[in-house]
Parts: C-alpha cells; structure tokens; sequence
C-alpha cells in the first residue's frame, strides 16, 4: 500500500519537477541570447583596448560556450547517478550566473570567453542534462512531448532574454547587464532548485501501463538500459550522433548570427534584428513542443527524417532572400528555427527510446557531443564566409549540404529499422 501511494504522489509531483525544470532551463536559456550582447560588447571593448572589434570578433565567445557543454553533461549524468539530480541542477545554475557576472567584469576578450564561454557554457551541461533526462523518465508516456516542453524552455529563453537583454543595454549598458542578469539567474535556480526530486528506475505513472510489445526493430536495437559503454559499441549510436551534429549545426549557423545576418542581408535596423532573434527562437520552441507530439505518434526517426526535408527547404529560401527579400528572409528564419527546435526536441526521447531510459543522463551527455561540435564550428562557419565574401548569404547554401546529408542519414537508419523488422 505505501509503494503504491508512494507511486500516486510521484505521478502527480512529477509535474512540479517538470515545471522547475522548465523554469531552470528558461535562465540556462540565456546563453542563446549571444547576438544580442555580441555588438555591443564589441564596442565596449573596442573603447577599453583601443582598436576597432566587430560582432564576429567576438564568435569564438559563442563557440567557446556552445562547444564544450558535453563534458560537463556527461560528469553531470555520472553525478546524477549517484547523487540525484538536485545538486548537480543547484550548482549548474549557480556557476551560469557567475559566467554572466564574469562577463559584466570583462576588459578583454580572453575574460570574455572565460565568463560566457567557460562558466556558463560549461555550467549549462551540468543543469540541462539533469533537467531533460529526469523530466524525459518522470513521464515513459509522454516522452516525446516531455522532451521537446523540457527543451523547448531552454529555447523559448531566446524569446524573452533579448528584448530585455535590449533594454537593459541600452538604459544601463552592457556590462551592468551581464551583471544584473547573472544576479537574477543565481537567484532564481536557487529558489526552484528545490523542487526538483530524482525519478526512480523503472518508474512507470499510477494509471499507465507500459506497452507490452515492442518492434523487433526496436529490441534489436536497444534491448533496453545500456549503458555508455555498451550504447558506444552499436553502431546505430555513431549514425545518431552525426545525424545530430548535422541537424544541429543548421540552427547554429542562424542563431549565433541572427541579428548581423538580419542586419547585412535585408537591411534591418539594429531593434528590427533583434525581433529576428525572438521570432526565431520563437519558432524553434515551437519545434520542439510540436515535433515531441508528432514523435510520440509516428515515432523519432520517421520525424527527424521530415523535418530534415524541411531544413533543405528552409536552407534554399534563406539563401534567395539574399537578393534583400525581408518576407522570404522571415519565411525561412522561422522555418529554421521549427527545424533546430525539432532535433534537440526529439533527441533526447531519442536517446532513451534506442539505448533505454536508465542511463539516459549519461548517455544523452554523450550524446549531446554532436552538438557542441555544432555549437562550435556553425558560427565559425559562418564567421568565415563573411570573411572571405564579404555575406553572410553562402553560409545557407553549406547549411543546405548539411541538411542533406543528415537527410540521407536518417533514411539509413531507417532502412536499418526495417531490415531488423
């Protein structure tokens, strides 16, 4: 009688762990807010150094803090193992805050990458990983929807943080409002913190039943909870974790520099571009949400492989609003950011679905390698175009490449899927 009161509480607490989750992972969020602080800390530095710096200057910051969230969502994963999710959550927002304070302190761009990239980039693996993966096993049946809320409050965060980020630059200057964020951050995770309880193994929700058969594909494949070891030995593992980079970087490419690309292509005054930034992130919340619920139903493979069919589109339509089209340029911005939303809101589900739900937190971090290595070559993609053409617009027609090869990857998982049936 107490296991099975102890079940019913669970399964109307989990909703307080995904709400606090969300919440946590909305402050975390912040670190895609990167194009809006990216030109004016260029020219707060330019000021302290004495020599003119730009916005792309400055893209090794973003790459810095996108590309090495792995490491600490894999030693985040172990931890939470072994000592529950709480904590690790706790101190990866703590140490996010701080980045952002660092930064209000930077003079130089070596500290720069220290406070955004370093801190915040890295304390955003020890919360996100935690956050995603015990939502992801609080709810087995609703784990495609789950996901993409999980995630999808991570993005949403680039929704609200660059008008306010906007706001406050300009009433108080870039730094304080580094300072003043990170300050608001600290705060907030360590209120919601502590709602946050680990899922038990196996745990299944008063009222559900888990189904009783599988796909041969699917147990084939999985044969359920493997751990990091075992999951790095299939080879199915290696086509996700590429398939991931590629669906990855497309988004990446658009983010870091959503608010210059807006700017140099169509001619946006600085204000305009930073809607850009928001519908974007807008649409790659909605994603996430949409592509979760469509992954529930058609399962995850079968989505991604659609929505890198949409990411060619989205590519091809960016790429001929070059000619100053503000209408194509919004079209296909909001259709890539659906796209990105779309493949971080499915992974991990993903993840759990082929390797089990066990060992998710450590095996989703490695995972997530795929896209650090997006978050750390997309803006310098982008950076070098612009360099060596002067646009941004040729960066769209690499995108498309990338878009489909992850294409193609996805319909070889899936023939693989089907020869296992």
């Amino acid at each position: 009688m107490g296991t099975q009161n102890s079940k019913i509480n669970l399964t109307k607490r989990r909703w307080l762990v995904l709400l606090a989750s969300c919440l946590i992972n909305l402050c975390i969020g912040a670190l895609y807010a990167w194009s809006v602080f990216a030109a004016p800390m260029a020219a707060h530095l330019s000021e302290i150094l004495g020599k003119e710096l730009t916005a792309a200057d400055l893209s090794v910051v973003f790459s810095v803090g996108n590309g090495l969230g792995f490491i600490t969502m894999i030693g985040g994963g172990f931890l939470n193992q072994k000592i529950g999710p709480r904590w690790v959550i706790f101190a990866g927002g703590i140490l996010f805050g701080a980045g952002f304070v660092i930064c209000g302190f930077a003079s130089d761009i070596p500290m720069l990458v220290t406070g955004y990239g370093l801190f915040s980039g890295l304390a955003m693996g020890l919360a996100y990983g935690c956050t995603i993966s015990n939502s992801v096993k609080f709810f087995p049946d609703k784990a495609g929807l789950v996901g993409g809320i999980a995630t999808a409050s991570y993005g949403i965060s680039s929704v609200l943080v660059p008008p306010v980020a906007n706001a406050l630059i300009d009433r108080v200057g870039v730094s304080r409002a580094f300072v003043l964020m990170g300050i608001v951050i600290i705060v907030t995770v360590g209120i919601f913190f502590q709602m946050i309880l680990k899922c038990p193994d196996g745990f299944a929700p008063e009222g559900w039943t888990p189904p009783a058969a599988q796909t041969e594909s699917k147990k084939a494949e999985s044969e359920e909870n493997k751990n990091w070891k075992e999951m790095m030995k299939m080879p199915v593992f290696y086509l996700m974790i590429v398939m991931l980079f590629f669906g990855a970087v497309l988004g990446m490419m658009a983010i870091s520099q959503a608010s210059n690309i807006a700017q140099d292509m169509i001619g946006m005054t600085p204000a305009a571009a930073a809607i850009v930034v928001s519908v974007l992130a807008l649409f790659n919340t909605f994603g996430r949400i949409l592509a979760g619920m469509i992954s529930d139903r058609l399962g995850c493979i079968q989505t991604l492989r659609a929505v890198f069919g949409a990411a060619i589109l989205a590519m091809g339509i960016l790429y001929l609003s070059g000619n100053g089209s503000a209408v194509l340029f919004y079209v296909g911005i909001c259709l890539a950011g659906v796209c990105f939303g779309a493949f971080m809101g499915v992974y991990p589900s993903f993840t759990a679905e082929r390797f089990g739900a066990k060992y998710s937190s450590v095996n989703y971090g490695i995972m997530f390698i795929g896209f650090n290595l997006a978050g750390l070559l997309g803006p310098m993609i982008v950076s070098r175009v612009f360099q060596q053409t002067g646009g941004y617009r040729g960066a769209f027609l690499v995108a498309l490449g990338f878009a489909v090869f992850g294409l193609l990857l996805s319909v070889l998982i899936r023939a693989r899927e089907l020869q296992r049936a």
